[in-house]
């Protein structure tokens, strides 16, 4: 049975990128088909293969962020080397780059370099702080994108320090706003005949992921609400999302409108309670300080009473949303996460293991994702010289030589 081919497939990739921000784009787009060609620095390769290596596996951190790509090694300080890349984005619909600002023009495959070549090249140049602006030939890490960009307050306890997490919140947001991007400037390109420079940036990535949010802080010109309740809404239409623990400390969190409030907290057993003390309606807890203190409180205390599978019961039954809040391990075992193939499994024949890894967020119903591993370092650079043409005995040189 031939098995299907991705929605990328004829789409070919070449990619100097590292880290996370510029990896990721790349290895979703050979999830959906494409060919991404990984270059690499010989018998050293990027950095992230000797990251968070577990024992008996390889690098966590490489293979989540290089499945499905090739690797083809090239000391591009040599010349012969730069006109090798050069073959390859002759044929290439796409390149990506995350190096320092400056340092792609600098070493031959800036933008101006590559379109001269290919004009219908899309050309993705990810930085810290975008391409504009005081701080623009800065480096950029994950930390940074968090740091500047706003996340740390959406997660922040009152009375707290402001604080980055532990998950690569700017990286991940930067690739994918990168990889839906790169992929309308191909679009544009493929109708036009042209191809472009797109830019993204973790900076610019953490301010888009701040959403309507970050539209209201901005016209009510002042900070939000922080802590066990986000609030939403005026007075007449609130609403609110909010967590609680049940007896054994157990997290959850629900979310409604001030229309399902009487609704919700009556089949949960708790509104008289809550209209003794001034909450027969939501609204006031936009307005009082003061009253969203007292609701917090007073739940707190009501759902201390029971488990959180039965709290979670009454709210779904009665049409409310609500989930049980997860760890990023129980996440990973959630029921809906693997029967939807979030989570997916891979054979590692030379670890001995099959092992969980990220499955994909997409669901095709005629050209599936599927889903990769990492490449070895470079072991896709013989083939892919003769692809362009080389002969056994250049490519032998070239390994001679320590250009590949």
């Amino acid at each position: 049975m031939t098995q299907n081919k991705g929605p990328l497939d004829g789409i070919k990739v070449v990619t100097c990128s590292t880290a996370q921000a510029g990896t990721v784009p790349y290895s979703l787009m050979a999830d959906l088909g494409a060919e991404v060609i990984k270059i690499e620095i010989p018998g050293i390769g990027d950095g992230s293969r000797t990251q968070s290596i577990l024992p008996g596996l390889p690098s966590t951190f490489f293979e989540t962020n290089n499945r499905g790509v090739k690797s083809l090694t090239l000391n591009l300080k040599d010349k012969r080397a730069l006109a090798i890349l050069h073959k390859l984005v002759a044929e290439a619909d796409i390149f990506g780059q995350n190096f320092r600002p400056g340092a792609a023009e600098k070493n031959g495959f800036g933008y101006e370099d590559l379109r001269r070549i290919n004009p219908k090249l899309v050309y993705a140049s990810i930085s810290g702080y975008g391409p504009d602006g005081p701080n623009a030939a800065l480096p950029g890490t994950d930390a940074m994108g968090q740091a500047l960009g706003g996340i740390a307050e959406a997660y922040a306890t009152p009375g707290q320090p402001l604080r980055t997490g532990i998950v690569s919140v700017a990286d991940e947001t930067c690739a994918y706003l990168t990889f839906g991007g790169v992929l309308a400037a191909l679009l544009s390109a493929q109708k036009t005949g042209v191809g472009q420079k797109v830019e993204t940036s973790l900076l610019g990535g953490q301010v888009r992921l701040m959403g309507w949010t970050l539209t209201t802080i901005m016209w009510r010109d002042q900070n939000p609400v922080t802590g066990q309740v986000r609030i939403a809404g005026t007075a007449d239409r609130p609403s609110i999302s909010v967590n609680f623990a049940d007896k054994h400390g157990k997290p959850f969190v629900f979310q409604l409108g001030g229309k399902d409030w009487q609704r919700a907290m009556t089949a949960l057993g708790f509104y008289e309670e809550l209209q003794a003390v001034g909450l027969a309606d939501l609204g006031v807890v936009v307005t009082s300080e003061e009253m969203r203190t007292t609701m917090l409180s007073t739940l707190d205390g009501c759902f201390a009473r029971g488990d959180r599978d039965h709290w979670v019961g009454i709210l779904r039954q009665t049409d409310i949303v609500t989930a049980p809040v997860n760890t990023m391990l129980e996440a990973s075992n959630d029921p809906d996460v693997l029967a939807n193939g979030y989570i997916a499994e891979v054979d590692y024949p030379e670890y001995g293991k099959t092992v969980k890894v990220h499955g994909s967020p997409w669901k095709f119903s005629e050209t599936p994702a599927q889903i990769g591993k990492a490449p070895k370092l470079g072991e896709d650079t013989d083939a892919l010289l003769a692809g362009l043409g080389y002969s056994d005995a250049e490519i032998a040189k070239f390994h001679d030589d320590g250009l590949v």
